[in-house]
């Protein structure tokens, strides 16, 4: 039986993140310290990008793994409020679920603390079923390193499942883990129809510190887009016909950066799936990253598509 149509799956991690804001070295010294704001928020590279897809009006499917827990249950439940399928939504009564300590300091950067033991990288292919994949448009792999053990040829078959149900494949990113190159993504790479590294990890896994040539490492492997993230700079956009710098909406105060990447992928394939040019999705998702650093946690910013659309237009108008 075909399961029922949705915009969007999105496979990854869902955690939930506690953090506090600001932070600084000092708390090493002292012991204890206080600060402005503390919270817990759900997080996630998969759980961010599939709640700011459902904020923003998207159907969404979101393919996860949690505990048989406090934190998965809270979990579970949000997803549920957001109006999302969480048919593939597991829960592992074996796991712990992953619970990030997030400090943030005085300028918005992040400084994470994992559990090794949570649910953060134990999603595996096998996690994965056919049915899964099944009845969407535009599947977001969120992201690359984020499996227990990184295996490209695992990664390579997951995709080509995925592009077997007539799926738009496309794939976030984080900083490898093991020194890997392209060379170690070459069956994977070709089947992506876009990708969303920031420079850092675009960088360090290409070798290369050019934009375009970086863009143009990614095009040679078979990638159909790249979009590069540049924080206060916006985004990069290239294809083999197109190039195209987005300026960020310049006018944002940043508090906390966490989640800004996975809402500029979620705000970017929300416009992507609404048929709007490459240049308008990049103006849209730095619309809503914009949005995002200007409160604490990794999701909550975005309430609605009008929101982001109000920024979008002023981004725009500098183009």
């Amino acid at each position: 039986m075909m399961e029922q149509k949705t915009d969007f799956i999105i496979i990854g991690a869902s955690i939930l993140d506690v953090l506090t804001q600001p932070v600084s070295a000092e708390v090493f010294e002292t012991g204890s310290v206080s600060a402005e704001h503390t919270a817990m928020h759900t997080g996630g590279d998969a759980l961010n990008e599939a709640a700011v897809l459902a904020a923003l009006g998207a159907s969404v499917r979101l393919v996860s793994k949690v505990g048989s827990d406090y934190a998965g249950n809270y979990i579970q439940n949000y997803c549920q409020r957001a109006g999302m399928d969480t048919s593939f939504l597991q829960e592992a009564k074996t796991l712990e679920t992953g619970v990030n300590l997030v400090l943030v300091d005085e300028d918005g950067e992040r400084h994470f603390i994992t559990s090794q033991s949570g649910s953060l990288r134990k999603l595996c292919p096998a996690d994965i079923p056919d049915r899964a994949l099944q009845g969407g448009r535009y599947l977001c792999f969120a992201s690359i390193f984020v499996f227990p053990a990184f295996d490209d040829a695992a990664l390579a078959a997951l995709f080509s499942r995925a592009k077997a149900n007539g799926l738009v494949l496309c794939a976030d990113m984080t900083k490898r883990k093991n020194g890997e190159t392209l060379k170690d993504l070459e069956r994977s790479l070709p089947l992506l129809d876009y990708i969303f590294p920031n420079y850092e990890e675009a960088s360090l896994l290409t070798g290369l510190t050019d934009w375009d040539e970086i863009a143009d490492a990614f095009l040679g492997c078979g990638v159909g887009c790249v979009v590069q993230k540049a924080g206060s700079r916006g985004c990069f956009i290239k294809t083999k016909t197109q190039r195209h710098w987005i300026p960020a909406y310049p006018h944002a105060r940043c508090l906390d950066t966490t989640g800004a990447g996975d809402t500029f992928t979620a705000c970017f394939l929300d416009a992507l799936g609404r048929g709007m040019e490459l240049p308008e999705c990049g103006s849209f998702a730095n619309a809503g990253a914009s949005i995002c650093i200007e409160g604490l946690g990794a999701t909550g910013r975005i309430r609605d598509r009008e929101q982001v659309t109000e920024r979008y237009a002023k981004i725009r108008s500098l183009i």
